[in-house]
Formats: C-alpha cells, structure tokens, sequence
C-alpha cells in the first residue's frame, strides 16, 4: 500500500495533531465528545496524553534519519501506528509501505515470504515469487512481531540489514534492495537474549532507535477519547456518562485499545440508550480489577496478560483462533504462551 506524502509545513509544524494536544483531523471535533483525537492514516491517535505526544514526537524525528527503528510494548497499544507514522513523515512515504505479521507466518514459509523463491524451489512452488523486501524495495518494510523469527532467520535478517544480497529460495542471482526496516515486538528481547532466543546482533542492528509504546493504563487521560471515538463510530446516539467514563479509567485494560474498542463494540450492541451506565459495563471493568483478582496497582504485567488470556479462552471455550482474534495476537504467540503457563502448572483450556 503507497501513502501519500505530508505536503508543506503543515505537518513540520506540528498541525498535523501529534505534536500539540488538539485535533486539526478532518471531522474531528473541536471540543468535547473526540477532543484531543486526531485520525491518522484512518486510525486513532491520543494526543491528550504527554506520553504518547513525546513516542509520536519521536517518530517523526525518526523518519527524517534512514536508521532502523524497533518499536516495544504490550500487544494491542498502538505500535503498528507508530509504524505507519514513521514511514508517512519519511522521505520513503511516497514509495511502498509492506507489513506482514512474523508470528502469523508458518516456519515452513516464512523464509520464501520474506525473501521470494523460483519457479520449482520446492514442492506447490509452481511460479517465481518475489519476496516481502523485494517489494518493499525504496520504502519500507514492518515485520510485526519480529520476536517469533527463528534463529535461522534471524541469521538472514541480519544479514540483509547490513547490506548483504541474498537469494531467492532456490535462485542463482543476487538481489540486491534498498528498504526501511521497522520492527516490533510485544516480546522482552533482553530477556530472549539471555536465554538465547534472540540473536543480540541482530537486536542492536534493529534498535538503531529504539521507542517505547507505554500501555494504555499508564495513559489514562486517553482512555475517554478513545472510548467516546470508538462508541460514535459503533452507535452515534450512545454516550457514556461521567461515572461510566471514570470506571473505565479505573481499569487496567491488560489488552490495551484493542480491549478497550473490544469492549465498546459488546457494549454499544447490548445498552438501549441513550446513556451507557457503569451498571451496563462488565463487572470487571466497574471494580477496575482485571479478571482474577487483584488490584491493577499492584498486579504484574504478566499476571495481567495472563488474567486476560485465560479470561478469554473462557470466554471462547477454549477455542484458540477465535481468543486470539479477540486478543490481537497469532494463534502460534497464543500456544506458545499456553505453553508457558503449562510449564508454570498453570491450568489452560484445550481446543
């Protein structure tokens, strides 16, 4: 997908509704219901708080340098718009944007998506494919999820990072591009570096900047513009009333915005009108505690996200691809973290 470029000093300056706390975004609002909302590339991004004004901030300042860019944070608190966001203020902007998901990306075929194959490389490989950088080439590349590569290639990725020409799967010609790399993950790379899942080369090669997405629980003064965005786009004639709006604050949203709209949309669809009550919201969200106990304040990150997907395996009975949808990440991230808390003797659904 090509985006256009930002035209003049409109954006330079800041009017564009990321540097400063009001919206200039077309329709949007100039006070009350969506303040502080500005529509970006048709997503929502916060600009009330100060600490998604200073990581959008930095995005910008990034897109005027060639480095790589690694972009961290929980599943579902807005890294792909930060992605997008630096690649539109880039000098690439006008060339292609290509995004791919590593975690959604089979083992067996993720090498040939990232780098192509010919004609009777392997077998179903009936026609030449030319890769994800390959058609990246000039603008820029998101791998989401970077995390999941194996180390195999991770090999490959670095070695392309630091201008190598590679092949196609089973080519005999070099290619050579000229691509942006953003990366992202919801992983803990130091981490993955200490037990050796991930290759520290490779990490410093891709954090050339490095910017951190903070989760939506430590930005509560976006949690009302967002929700009061997502239920006009779900129900215009609903609103939430002020207490409802506090309740939602309280929460910790393990989930982050994907949570959060997740909850609008059940919202809207089961709330008469024209008021939405804290009485109409999930018991969990009116006693700001994430599913099983304890207080938000003191609850670890993990047991949040933990809370959260066995809550929604619940939900699903156990189905993993439908709770992976609702969680906003792969089903391969979804077992490998089952497996993890099976490792920890913490009981999982099956499905």
């Amino acid at each position: 997908m090509n985006l256009d470029c930002p035209k003049g000093d409109h954006f330079r300056n800041g009017h564009n509704g990321f540097a400063h706390g009001r919206s200039h975004a077309a329709g949007a609002a100039p006070s009350g219901r969506g303040a502080g909302l500005h529509v970006f590339l048709g997503l929502p991004a916060l600009i009330r708080s100060q600490a998604m004004s200073r990581v959008l901030e930095l995005a910008e300042r990034a897109a005027r340098i060639q480095a790589a860019v690694l972009i961290t944070g929980e599943s579902g608190c807005g890294k792909e718009l930060v992605a997008r966001a630096i690649h539109h203020f880039s000098l690439r902007c006008a060339r292609p944007w290509v995004d791919i998901s590593c975690a959604a990306l089979p083992d067996h075929l993720v090498e040939s998506e990232l780098f192509g194959h010919e004609k009777g490389a392997f077998s179903g490989a009936e026609a030449a494919k030319a890769g994800l950088f390959e058609l990246a080439h000039g603008g820029t590349l998101f791998l989401d999820e970077v995390g999941e590569l194996d180390p195999r290639m991770q090999v490959k990725l670095l070695r392309v990072l630091d201008g190598t020409p590679y092949y196609r799967l089973g080519g005999v010609r070099k290619v050579n591009v000229d691509v942006r790399l953003v990366a992202a993950t919801n992983l803990d790379l130091e981490q993955a570096m200490k037990t050796g899942r991930f290759r520290r080369d490779l990490y410093h090669r891709l954090s050339e900047v490095h910017i951190a997405v903070p989760p939506l629980r430590e930005r509560p003064e976006d949690i009302g513009p967002l929700a009061e965005f997502f239920l006009s786009r779900q129900e215009p004639s609903l609103r939430f009333s002020p207490e409802a709006l506090a309740a939602l604050r309280g929460y910790p949203w393990p989930g982050n915005v994907r949570e959060l709209r997740n909850m609008v949309v059940k919202t809207a669809l089961s709330v008469p009108g024209p008021v939405i009550e804290p009485a109409d919201l999930h018991p969990t969200i009116r006693n700001g505690r994430s599913n099983g106990g304890g207080n938000h304040r003191t609850a670890t990150l993990e047991s949040m996200e933990r809370q959260a997907i066995l809550k929604t395996l619940t939900e699903t009975r156990g189905h993993h691809r439908r709770a992976a949808d609702l969680l906003g990440i792969s089903p391969r991230t979804l077992r490998r973290k089952l497996k993890l808390y099976e490792s920890q003797g913490v009981g999982c659904h099956a499905g």
